[in-house]
């Protein structure tokens, strides 16, 4: 039997903990907050898009453009570096221009939903679970991260301002040190490849 509910909870769940919707709560906060406008669904359906791709072109994709994925998790660390510079001294980095999709595709969709951990992730998900299973855990995470991103407000009601802000600054730290952990681990493959 192709579909195996076994197969599709084990890829569900390391989706989940690797893309951490729930943990970016804060950062979609401090995004609205700063004037940054988002389209929930749009953010989920590109972010779906670019791990479809990954999924069935993987280093394919990259080698196009000349980039491998050991240089591209290195410039989405950069942009969580300056997201979290944004949540931790509460500055403005991010610009939006009047009339633009804003942060729907930069930051939400890349690097914080289909981030370089993420994107690496599912591919590396291939060897372990039949497609079909990947593809079906990978849709119903999109779908919950839709419904985050599309009851933001209702969450940050739920949550209450104070938490919020301790909150942004706790996960701004978080968000730092993963940007840390993405830029050591890819900068040392690839001065080693030099």
């Amino acid at each position: 039997m192709l579909i195996n509910f076994k197969e599709i909870i084990g890829a569900f769940l390391v989706l989940f903990a690797i893309i951490d919707i729930t943990g970016s709560i804060p950062i979609f906060l401090s995004l609205k907050h700063s004037g940054n406008k988002f389209h929930p669904l749009y953010a989920a359906l590109i972010s779906l898009g670019i791990f479809v791709v990954f999924f069935f072109l993987g280093d394919a994709a990259l080698r196009l453009f000349g980039v491998d994925i050991q240089s591209f998790a290195v410039a989405g660390s950069i942009v969580l570096f300056i997201m979290a510079f944004e949540m931790i001294l509460g500055v403005e980095i991010f610009k939006t221009e009047a009339g633009s999709g804003g942060s729907t595709v930069v930051p939400i969709a890349f690097p914080l939903i289909a981030g370089p951990g993420a994107l690496t992730t599912i591919i590396s998900l291939r060897a372990e679970y039949l497609d079909v299973n990947i593809l079906i855990a990978l849709l119903l995470n999109i779908i919950l991260d839709y419904v985050v991103l599309r009851y933001i407000d209702k969450l940050e009601r739920l949550l209450g301002g104070t938490l919020i802000s301790i909150l942004r600054k706790f996960f701004g730290v978080i968000l730092l040190a993963i940007g840390v952990k993405l830029l050591t681990t890819n900068l040392g493959s690839i001065i080693q490849s030099l």
